[in-house]
């Protein structure tokens, strides 16, 4: 195999690869880290023995990301305040050709499943990210973390439990979920408070990561007069020099603020029966870095 060749079916792959990364990890920059690590390993491979190029990749960075996974559980014990995954710029594109799978990426990469992955053992993560987000077959996974079929079917079953009793259920039309998105982020901008209580669920949540280096709630908001009159306040004290980004990110829309033209806050909202039923605000500057801001403003 040539070099350009190498080249040429790892950056075929890559795409893959910085996704099941990314969902292990939640952190853009710990994805990259272990898929340049892959990189490595594969340029240094025998490649003429590797049958499966997609398979031995998926493999290798499975792996490093499972690694990498168990070295920050505990740099993420000692978080200020509440975590959320690295915003994450998602545009499927070819990858997910029919509506169904592309939904079901962008499920897998939401902000809400990721927090609830988060509770699950490195190698149920693992599992479940092959199998339900890339619909790798059992005997794959299996042979990915040198576990046998049978123990990798009760990972499986046991993470997807875990899952379906924690996330919340939030299915919804993704135009509409667009519609309301800008018109609560419009209300949240101009600080308008009736405007906000009328998109707003009774028990809504706002949840603020900043990790202690910028201010945010250091605990979750809940209920719509708390989280209304949040927003309001916050939208009176916005900088001067603010502009918009309307991005996709994590599978759905959101904005990204920019104060003196650099990434300052991303709001992130989930939706359900015509209501917010979560609010995402994201202000960590380490987690905002990699988010593109060249783009036009919103008007």
């Amino acid at each position: 195999m040539t070099t350009d060749t190498t080249t040429e079916v790892f950056e075929e792959h890559r795409p893959v690869l910085m996704g099941v990364a990314y969902r292990m990890l939640g952190r853009v920059a710990d994805a990259e880290d272990v898929v340049q690590e892959a990189w490595l390993r594969w340029s240094g491979a025998d490649r003429d023995a590797v049958r499966e190029p997609r398979a031995y990749l998926v493999r290798v960075t499975t792996r490093l990301a499972v690694d990498r996974l168990r070295q920050a559980q505990a740099r993420k014990e000692a978080y200020v305040g509440p975590w959320l995954p690295e915003p994450y710029v998602t545009d499927f594109g070819d990858t997910a050709p029919d509506a169904a799978d592309r939904a079901v990426l962008a499920d897998s990469v939401s902000l809400a499943v990721l927090v609830v992955l988060e509770s699950l053992s490195p190698l149920e993560r693992a599992v479940f990210v092959l199998r339900e987000a890339f619909g790798f077959p059992f005997g794959e996974i299996a042979a990915t973390l040198d576990r046998s079929e049978a123990a990798v079917r009760q990972l499986a079953a046991r993470a997807r439990k875990h899952v379906d009793e924690r996330r919340p259920r939030y299915d919804v039309d993704p135009a509409e979920r667009r519609d309301l998105t800008e018109r609560f982020l419009a209300a949240a901008v101009e600080g308008d408070l009736k405007g906000l209580m009328e998109l707003l669920a009774p028990d809504v949540r706002l949840v603020g990561d900043s990790g202690g280096r910028a201010k945010a709630p250091l605990r979750v908001l809940q209920t719509a007069d708390k989280v209304g009159r949040f927003l309001a306040a916050v939208a009176g004290q916005r900088p001067a020099d603010m502009s918009l980004r309307l991005l996709d990110l994590n599978g759905g829309p959101a904005l990204l603020i920019l104060a003196d033209g650099k990434p300052d806050t991303v709001f992130q909202v989930d939706v359900k029966d015509g209501r917010v039923q979560c609010v995402y605000v994201i202000r960590n500057p380490e987690k905002l870095a990699f988010l593109p801001v060249d783009q036009q403003p919103e008007p």
